[in-house]
C-alpha cells in the first residue's frame, strides 16, 4: 500500500450503529486506524468512552448515516435494523451499509432488496472473533454481496481485521457463520461430554484436555478432516481402513459406556442413530465421511 492510500484510508469516516459489546469493539478498532468516527446508540451514554477517545455521537439515526460513506451495524437481529432505520429517511441514498447482525440466509437475502429500495448499497457480513479480538489483522470477517462494494471498501473493513469475501450471493456470510457456530458448539460439545466421561473415573479435566487436544487437534481435524474434504466433493467414501459398520460398534460401546459409567449418553446415542441411518441407506461398507450424504438429504427439502 502506497503511502497516499495508507492516508485516504485513515481519513475515510466511518459510522457504527449499535453499542452493545461487539458495537464498541468496532468503533474502538476504527477509531485506532485513525478514521473519523460517528457512533449511535439507543442508550447514548454507552458512547461517552468512545467520544473520549475521539469519536463523534450521533442524536439521530438519520445524523449518524449522513456523517459518513460507510455505516457499519451491529444490531440484534435484522428485525431491529429495520426498525432502527425506518427513522433514517432521506439519508440512506448513496450510502454504504455493511450489515453485521446475526439472522438467517433468507433474513440476508431480503435485507438487499430493502436496502436497495432504499437507495443504499449493501454487504452482508458475519464477526467470527469476540469482541476483544477485534482490530487484530488476523482476526476474520466475512462478507458477501456486492464484489464491487466490498472492493471499494476493503482497506475500511480491514481496519477491524481480515476482511474476506466469499461471493455475490449476499446470504454466503450469514451462512458460513452459522455453519461455523454449529461446528463450535458440536466440538464443545463432545470435548465437554468426552471430559465428563472420562471425570467419572476422577481424572481431573486438565489432564483430559492435555491429550485430548494435543491427539485430536492435530490427528483428526488437520490430518483427516482437511486432508480428507476433497472425499466430500467427489462422494468417495473408501472403506478399507474402516466402515461405517465399524464405527457404528464403537459408538455402541461409547453409549454402552456412558450408561456404565453414569454419564449422559443421549450424544452419543444420537451419534449411533445416524450411522444406522447410513447404514440404512446403503454406506455400511463405506467410511464414517458418508454420514455426510446423510446429513445433506436431510437439508434437502421436500419436493
Amino acid at each position: 500500500m502506497t503511502n497516499q492510500q495508507s492516508e485516504m484510508q485513515q481519513r475515510s469516516p466511518v459510522t457504527v450503529i449499535g453499542l452493545g459489546p461487539m458495537g464498541l469493539a468496532l468503533a474502538e478498532a476504527l477509531l485506532d486506524h485513525g478514521h473519523p468516527t460517528t457512533v449511535w446508540n439507543r442508550t447514548p451514554e454507552k458512547a461517552d468512552g468512545l467520544v473520549a477517545g475521539g469519536a463523534r455521537r450521533a442524536e439521530t439515526v438519520a445524523e449518524a448515516v449522513s456523517a459518513s460513506p460507510v455505516v457499519i451495524i451491529c444490531l440484534k437481529d435484522y428485525e431491529t435494523v429495520y426498525g432502527v432505520f425506518g427513522s433514517a429517511g432521506d439519508a440512506l441514498p448513496g450510502r454504504v451499509l455493511v450489515n453485521l447482525c446475526s439472522g438467517t440466509p433468507s433474513e440476508a437475502a431480503a435485507a438487499v432488496g430493502w436496502a436497495n429500495g432504499s437507495g443504499a448499497e449493501y454487504l452482508d457480513g458475519a464477526i467470527m472473533v469476540p469482541p476483544q479480538l477485534v482490530g487484530h489483522p488476523e482476526s476474520v470477517f466475512l462478507y458477501s454481496g456486492s464484489e464491487r462494494v466490498f472492493g471499494e471498501h476493503r482497506a475500511t473493513l480491514a481496519s477491524m481485521g481480515d476482511a474476506r469475501f466469499l461471493g455475490s450471493d449476499p446470504s454466503l456470510a450469514v451462512l458460513h457463520n452459522t455453519a461455523l457456530l454449529g461446528m463450535m458448539y458440536a466440538t464443545m460439545n463432545g470435548f465437554l461430554h468426552a471430559t465428563a466421561l472420562v471425570r467419572s473415573a476422577n481424572v481431573p479435566a486438565v489432564d483430559f484436555a492435555d491429550l485430548a487436544i494435543k491427539w485430536f487437534m492435530p490427528t483428526v481435524v488437520n490430518s483427516t478432516l482437511v486432508e480428507q474434504a476433497s472425499d466430500l466433493d467427489a462422494r468417495n467414501y473408501p472403506g478399507d481402513l474402516g466402515t461405517m459398520e465399524m464405527n457404528l460398534n464403537a459408538l455402541e460401546h461409547i453409549a454402552r459406556t456412558c450408561v456404565e459409567q453414569g454419564v449422559h449418553a443421549d450424544l452419543p446415542r444420537q451419534m449411533a442413530t445416524i450411522a444406522e441411518r447410513a447404514i440404512a441407506e446403503g454406506y455400511g461398507d463405506k467410511n464414517y465421511l458418508a454420514v455426510f450424504e446423510i446429513f445433506k438429504k436431510a437439508a434437502t427439502p421436500a419436493s
